[in-house]
């Protein structure tokens, strides 16, 4: 029972202050994800600071309508993280100005992008539709125990750093060898072992898919390779394995693995190959949920099966 909402309008003070310090804690839980350096009840006076080339304490509290110890208090907050200094006004030598310091403007830099997502997931949580506040706290704060703030607020920062940052895809070169390697061998490790077959075609990916007519894709993110995957060809005439697919761990969570399965399942058309097959594990919940949104289907895993792990394998026709 949930008292605070059973209080109704009398309790809308209290209300709005517990949802005042679970977005305050959401969203420093989206500051230490990031390693920034800053505290959330910070914002308003330091937004002050950062819009106006050199404000005076008073300006601040008049601009935020607070308390001066408020002030005062944020502004030494700020000054010990030296993300402010202090100087004399020209004209009124006995003025003190505050402006951003050199890490301030860092941090501005730093933190804008996030403050962007923050604020159109406030938009999209706020999105709301009500006869009264209180029935507009009811709705908010149930969006808010199905879907944690701060997990909406990283989603879409994760989603923004993708688009913005064009992520490419590239065919395989041999310097992109040592990536091909060490993406799979991470992810088995942390999610299975290293099967005999996965160290000999990872660490001979010339002879075992290039040379034979396959072919390997990378994710690359400012100039870093950050996923990759597989099309192997199969003893069945024109039909390819998608396997060794794989995600940096600090890159997981942006659709990566998404993208790099629709490149293949787009070159399986352009090329006419009759059909994508792939082994997996029904472990996997998320990737098998994926697969079958990609329109793979489940079918009869032979007694041979290349690896040992694998409990499910699926096919996608392509022509």
């Amino acid at each position: 029972m949930d008292a605070l909402k059973g209080f109704g309008e009398i309790g809308m003070g209290s209300r709005l202050k517990r949802v005042s310090e679970y977005m305050m804690r959401e969203t420093q839980l989206v500051y230490n994800k990031y390693n920034i350096d800053f505290d959330p009840y910070l914002f308003p006076t330091f937004k002050i600071i950062k819009n106006k080339n050199g404000v005076t304490n008073s300006e601040i509290t008049a601009s935020l309508q607070i308390s001066q110890p408020a002030t005062t208090q944020a502004i030494n907050k700020l000054l010990k993280k030296e993300l402010i200094f202090l100087k004399e006004d020209k004209i009124d030598k006995r003025k003190k100005v505050i402006v951003l310091s050199k890490k301030g403007r860092e941090l501005i830099q730093n933190v804008t992008p996030i403050w962007d997502s923050i604020e159109q997931t406030i938009k999209n949580y706020t999105n709301i539709t009500s006869n009264s506040l209180v029935e507009h706290l009811n709705i908010l704060e149930e969006k808010f125990n199905t879907k944690a703030f701060s997990k909406a607020i990283i989603e879409h920062i994760q989603m923004n750093t993708i688009k913005k940052h064009n992520l490419e895809i590239e065919e395989f070169k041999k310097e992109y060898a040592s990536s091909f390697y060490d993406l799979n061998i991470e992810w088995l490790k942390t999610f299975f072992y290293v099967e005999p077959y996965d160290e000999e075609v990872l660490s001979n990916p010339d002879r075992y898919i290039i040379d034979k007519g396959g072919h390997i894709f990378f994710a690359k993110l400012n100039n870093e390779i950050v996923g990759t995957v597989a099309l192997m060809p199969m003893k069945e005439k024109n039909v390819y394995e998608l396997t060794k697919m794989a995600v940096s761990p600090k890159h997981r969570g942006y659709k990566i693995g998404q993208q790099l399965m629709q490149k293949c399942i787009d070159f399986a058309k352009e090329q006419s190959f009759d059909k994508l097959v792939l082994y997996s594990s029904t472990k996997l919940e998320n990737a098998i949920y994926i697969y079958r949104k990609y329109g793979f289907i489940e079918i009869p895993v032979e007694e041979n099966s290349p690896y040992v792990r694998s409990d499910i394998k699926m096919e996608l026709k392509t022509s």
